[in-house]
């Protein structure tokens, strides 16, 4: 079973990351070529600091909260939950379940009869898939909103010498964007994590299988 404490870690890391990758691509982008068009914060050094931790806060918090990952393809199909609705509908006595019932049968297989190791790699593999997520829409909007001001500033007669460190962010910015497109590795592990539940849970089917019963036993007593 997964602890608390490493629940909360995990947690932590996909509030912290996210937002102290915003802010640092939120401070780059100034230093490098937004800083004419805003003035000068007068900060201490001390006082930056306090500032960009705040930042990252609560870019995090906003990130975490809006939950984007979840929508996409990579996370919504092949879900190990599938297994779970399929092996109900396979018991012929028993009515077919819904896909939010199935959901709740399979957390509470997650945390209750899985192995503590393999729920960890469960976990961890979920993390590092929405913190990868979140890192490469954030390079890509930075990407193109340093594009922009880069094509802004020569349309106003700047000579690319005196852009040379907003072109180096935004060449940087896209070519981390276009590395973690290109490698997609958050993707396939997501994937990979779910057919290691999969075939988990077909090696456990009897104990599924019970469960299941057991849920519509529950059901069925209290109406």
């Amino acid at each position: 079973m997964n602890s608390p404490s490493t629940f909360g870690l995990y947690e932590t890391m996909r509030i912290v990351v996210p937002g102290f990758f915003f802010a640092t691509m939120l401070s780059f982008l100034y230093w490098c070529g937004a800083a004419p068009l805003f003035p000068s914060p007068d900060l201490s050094g001390l006082s930056l600091v306090a500032l960009f931790l705040v930042l990252a806060l609560v870019s995090g918090l906003t990130i975490y909260s809006k939950e984007t990952t979840k929508k996409r393809k990579a996370f919504l199909d092949n879900q190990p939950s599938l297994y779970i609705k399929s092996r109900a509908r396979s018991i012929a006595e028993l009515p077919p379940i819904e896909e939010l019932e199935a959901r709740r049968l399979y957390f509470f297989i997650l945390n209750n009869h899985i192995p503590p190791l393999f729920h960890e790699k469960i976990f961890f593999f979920g993390t590092i898939y929405h913190i990868m997520t979140q890192v490469r829409r954030t390079s890509f909007w930075f990407a193109i909103l340093s594009s922009i001001l880069l094509a802004g500033y020569l349309a106003l007669g700047w000579v690319f010498t005196d852009l040379q460190g907003l072109i180096v962010f935004a060449g940087s910015v896209w070519a981390i964007y276009l590395l973690n497109v290109r490698y997609n590795k958050a993707d396939r592990k997501m994937q990979e994590n779910y057919q290691d539940q999969i075939f988990w849970l077909e090696m456990n089917g009897d104990l599924v299988e019970t469960i299941i019963r057991k849920r519509f036993a529950k059901g069925a007593g209290a109406r």
